[in-house]
C-alpha cells in the first residue's frame, strides 16, 4: 500500500532526445564568445595540452574571434524567429518526429551539445516526464570522436550524477543508412529542377577534423567518402567530390580544402559548380555562411559562372522519414 505523503513519481515512458552540435543564444558579442568557450575547451574538440590551450583561448582566442563569428551569424540568423536556422530546423525535427509517432509512452524532445537547450537539462526533464527509458540520437550521420562521441561523453557526465538512472541507448552514426542516401539523392534532384544550369561538378563537402585525429585511428574520413560513394552510386549523371571544409588554426586537416578547392576549379574549367554538406543535418553557420556566402563568392572571383547549394535536409519529409526510422528501429 503506498505511503499517503510519498510524492507521485512519474514511470513508464520512453525519452528520445536528438542533439545536434548547438549555436549561440543570440548574435551579440558575449553570447558568441560564451558559445564558443563551452565548444573550444572540449577536450575532444581541441586534443592540446589543457594549459596550453586554455591560455591561447582565454588570452587571444576569446578575444578576438567572437567578433568574426558574430559576424558571420548575423548573415545568416533568422531575425523573425530570433533564433539560428540549425536552432529552428533542429526543434522542427523534434516536432515532426513527434508528430509521426503514435505511441503515447514515448516523448520526442531535443538538446545542444554546447549551448541551449543543454543535454543536461533535457535529461533531467525527461526523466521528470516519468521516462524510465533513455534513447540518444546524435544528429552526426558519420561518426567522429568530436561530435558523437561528444555527446556521448555529455551524457554520461550527467547520468553519472543522478540518483535514479534511466536505461540508456545511444542511436550510432547512420552514413549508410538508405533512408539517409535517398534523401540526399532526392534533396539533390531537386536543387537541380530549381535552377537553370547543369553543374559540371558537385562538391560534397563536410566538416574537416585535423589529419593527426585521422592518423591516431578516427574513422570519420572514411564515413564521409563512403556516404559520397553511396549516393555517387544512384545519382551517376554528375560527377561528385569529396572535400573537407572549417578548418581552424596551424595544423595539418583532412584533404581536399573546400576553400582551396572552389578556388581552383575555374583554373581547370569547372565553371559551374553545385555544392552539398552531407554531414550536416540542418542548415547552419558552416553551410549558409562558409559555403552559400563565403565559398560562393570565392568561387565567383576565381572566374567561376554559377554556383549553388543543396539545403540540408533540415526538417522535409525525407529527413523525417529517416529520423523516425532510426528511432524506432533502437526503442
Amino acid at each position: 500500500m503506498m505511503e499517503k505523503n510519498h510524492p507521485l513519481v512519474k514511470f513508464g515512458k520512453t525519452g528520445v532526445l536528438i542533439v545536434n552540435l548547438g549555436t549561440p543564444d543570440s548574435t551579440s558579442w558575449f553570447d558568441v564568445r560564451k558559445y564558443l568557450r563551452e565548444f573550444l575547451s572540449d577536450r575532444r574538440v581541441i586534443e592540446v595540452n589543457p594549459v596550453i590551450w586554455q591560455t591561447i583561448l582565454n588570452v587571444f582566442i576569446l578575444n578576438f574571434r567572437p567578433s568574426k563569428t558574430a559576424k558571420a551569424y548575423k548573415e545568416i540568423w533568422m531575425k523573425d524567429k530570433n533564433m539560428s536556422p540549425l536552432l529552428y530546423y533542429t526543434k522542427m525535427q523534434s516536432e515532426k518526429i513527434s508528430n509521426s509517432i503514435s505511441k503515447k509512452n514515448i516523448i520526442i524532445d531535443f538538446a545542444m551539445r554546447y549551448g541551449n537547450p543543454s543535454i543536461k537539462s533535457k535529461i533531467h526533464k525527461l526523466h521528470e516526464m516519468g521516462c524510465e527509458n533513455l534513447v540518444i540520437l546524435p544528429l552526426y550521420p558519420q561518426y567522429a570522436a568530436a561530435t558523437t562521441a561528444t555527446v556521448c561523453d555529455e551524457v554520461y557526465r550527467t547520468l553519472m550524477k543522478m540518483r535514479w538512472q534511466p536505461s540508456l541507448k545511444i542511436i550510432p552514426h547512420y552514413e549508410s543508412d538508405p533512408f539517409y542516401i535517398d534523401a540526399l539523392v532526392n534533396s539533390i534532384n531537386r536543387k537541380l529542377n530549381e535552377i537553370n544550369w547543369k553543374p559540371d561538378l558537385i562538391i560534397a563537402s563536410y566538416h574537416g577534423i585535423p589529419k593527426k585525429y585521422f592518423d591516431k585511428g578516427d574513422p570519420y574520413h572514411c564515413y564521409c567518402h563512403k556516404t559520397t560513394r553511396l549516393i555517387s552510386e544512384k545519382f551517376t549523371s554528375i560527377e561528385i567530390k569529396t572535400t573537407f571544409q572549417s578548418r581552424f588554426g596551424p595544423q595539418e586537416w583532412l584533404q581536399p580544402y573546400t576553400d582551396k578547392t572552389l578556388d581552383n576549379l575555374p583554373k581547370e574549367g569547372v565553371k559551374n559548380v553545385l555544392t552539398i554538406c552531407p554531414g550536416f543535418s540542418s542548415d547552419c553557420v558552416e553551410t549558409l555562411e562558409e559555403i552559400l556566402i563565403q565559398g560562393k563568392e570565392s568561387f565567383i572571383t576565381a572566374g567561376g559562372e554559377n554556383f549553388d547549394m543543396v539545403p540540408c535536409l533540415n526538417d522535409n519529409n525525407d529527413h523525417i522519414l529517416l529520423l523516425k526510422s532510426l528511432i524506432e528501429r533502437n526503442i
